[in-house]
């Protein structure tokens, strides 16, 4: 099982998108600041905003790939909103 998953920040008002096999696990490592030129290091205050579970990591990969391409915070709340689209982009994927 894989998850897409986004992350908010209120203190900087910016999502971060991301992909793992082990959510809980990717989440600690964010707020630790694991990753030391992670764009999370900018913030203390990431919340899990949404997580959506994938049938592999292709579909995690391309879910994650296709929400940064649309650089869109209006976007980003509406499938927070309504994770059904999500399900729609990955029905009208070419395989």
């Amino acid at each position: 099982m894989h998850y897409l998953y986004i992350l908010y920040s209120d203190s900087t008002k910016k999502f971060y998108i991301g992909e793992t096999n082990n959510i809980d696990q990717r989440i600690l490592k964010h707020q630790a600041h694991f990753y030391s030129n992670s764009f999370t290091k900018t913030a203390n205050d990431w919340k899990v905003v949404l997580s959506f579970i994938c049938n592999n990591k292709d579909e995690a990969l391309y879910l994650e790939r296709f929400i940064k391409r649309m650089k869109s915070k209006t976007f980003n709340n509406k499938i927070i909103e309504d994770h059904s689209i999500l399900k729609d982009i990955l029905s009208k994927r070419k395989s």
